[in-house]
Order: structure tokens, then C-alpha cells, then sequence
């Protein structure tokens, strides 16, 4: 087992593969479920948006989309069960079949939710797919944390409405969320990320409050997934520790455990 430099197992080669099929079958078994639990919170911050801004079809940028999990199931109304029984390999064996089997679904349900989703990753091939597939309407295949936008990336992120994560902010740091914004051209996105609680979320709501916004934690705390193995867990408690953060009942127990984090323009009054 190779541990990253926060103490977490790599897993970077799931991200990477030309279809979804080696994702969903490495984290099935760690009972992977964050895009599920956040997916209620979602749904609410884009009623609240399109309620409050009077936007019809808001623009959701989807930071770390990986094959367009989020968007799958806010536009399409899927589950986690549902996409692990469809990549189970018990489906087509080709990409092409999983393709067009993926474009049946969205083309068959009508979306739950009319949005326009953009998806921000440093993998090409899950990019490729998830838009082939019909869950991306556009993609960035950009490292934001190195680089600024080109002319290109610059204009698909302008006019975002919604910035999104599930997992990314800890790799992805302020730097990103940044250049994001400042693509908006003074426009402010609202924003909500699901955040490892290993990861210090200090140095974001720092930059972004110095860019307009107003950050909320929520005080549930919600499952990610279960750890890969005690190499893993040790690695990350011990991370956890000498950053001064209490694990028992959480961390301790086996799971990875994540923070809900909303971040709206100061002049928005929190729901």
C-alpha cells in the first residue's frame, strides 16, 4: 500500500482510466458514499440560488468531477447504488457500450434539475467520458493550482453560478478557488465544499473572504469512506493528531469522515 503525503492511500489510478468501471469497483468496497450524502445539500443550495437570484438554469462548476459523479446524480437523479450496480463489470465490456448505454440514461430521464454542469479535473480521460457521456455539459482539463486559465478555460468558467466539491480541497487549495473566481469577472459563485477533515479548511475561507464571501460550517459531520486498511488509518491519525484534531468517535472508529463547508457573497444573508 503506497500512502500519499497526507497518509492516505494513493488511489490516483482510478482517475485515470478511459471509463468508470475501475472507480466504482476500488471504492465500492470502502463503502464510498460522500457524493450521496452531499447530494440533499446540493439539491437545496441550488433551489435556494435559483429562488434568490432568479436564475433558471444555473451554472455548476464541479471542482474535481473525476467521470461526472455529481453531476450524474443531481441532473439525472441516480444513486451511488445505482452507478456501483451499473459499473460492476456485469454491464457492456467495451467503452463504446458503456458510452451509449450512459447516453440512453440521459436522454431517457428527464433531469431532475435544469443545470448546466462544468467539470474542473486534471484527468483527461474521465473528463473525456463523463462529457461523451452527456453528464458534463463542458469540461476544463486544467491544474489551476499551478497555472492560471487560458483564454479558453477562462471563458467556460465564466458565468458559474455554483462551485462544487466533494473531496478535492485538501490537493486543490485556495489557488484554484481563486483563479475560479477572479474568471468570473466580479461576479461571486456561491460556493459548497466537502472537506476531509484532515485537511485545514483555514487558508480557503481566508482567500475567500478577502474576495467578498462569508463561510459557514455546518455542524454535521458526514462519512467519505471507510479506510483501505490500518497502514492507512494509522498514517492519517497520526496526521490528525499533530494537527491538534480529536479523532475519537470518528477517525478512530475506521472512517474517513468529511465537513460541510457553504461559502456565499458577503451580502447574502445565510438560509
Amino acid at each position: 500500500m503506497r500512502l500519499d503525503a497526507s497518509g492516505k492511500v494513493s488511489l490516483d489510478h482510478i482517475y485515470t482510466a478511459p471509463d468508470p468501471r475501475t472507480y466504482f469497483q476500488v471504492l465500492r468496497p470502502l463503502g464510498y458514499r460522500v457524493p450521496q450524502l452531499a447530494k440533499p445539500w446540493f439539491d437545496k443550495i441550488v433551489r435556494e440560488y435559483r429562488e434568490t437570484e432568479h436564475v433558471a438554469v444555473p451554472h455548476v462548476l464541479d471542482i474535481g468531477c473525476s467521470y461526472g459523479i455529481n453531476a450524474a446524480l443531481l441532473k439525472y437523479d441516480t444513486t451511488m447504488d445505482e452507478l456501483y450496480a451499473r459499473y460492476d463489470g456485469s454491464g457492456p465490456a467495451s467503452r463504446a457500450g458503456l458510452l451509449e448505454r450512459d447516453r440512453d440514461l440521459a436522454r431517457s430521464r428527464r433531469p431532475a434539475h435544469p443545470l448546466r454542469f462544468t467539470g474542473l479535473d486534471a484527468s483527461t480521460s474521465a473528463l473525456a467520458y463523463a462529457r461523451e457521456a452527456g453528464f458534463l455539459d463542458a469540461t476544463v482539463d486544467a491544474d489551476l493550482e499551478a497555472n492560471d486559465p487560458t483564454p479558453a478555460q477562462r471563458d467556460l468558467l465564466a458565468g458559474t453560478d455554483l462551485v462544487i466539491s466533494t473531496g478535492c480541497i485538501g490537493y486543490v487549495t485556495e489557488r484554484t478557488l481563486t483563479r475560479v473566481v477572479r474568471a468570473q469577472d466580479g461576479r461571486l459563485p456561491w460556493m459548497a465544499h466537502f472537506v476531509l477533515r484532515m485537511f485545514p479548511f483555514d487558508p480557503v475561507e481566508k482567500a475567500l473572504a478577502e474576495l467578498g464571501y462569508r463561510t459557514v460550517r455546518v455542524d454535521e459531520v458526514f462519512k467519505q469512506r471507510r479506510f483501505a486498511g490500518p497502514q492507512e488509518q494509522r498514517g492519517v491519525l497520526d496526521g490528525m493528531a499533530a494537527a491538534g484534531i480529536d479523532t475519537s468517535g470518528l477517525e478512530e472508529d475506521g472512517w474517513l469522515y468529511a465537513q460541510l463547508y457553504l461559502s456565499r457573497p458577503q451580502h447574502v444573508q445565510p438560509s
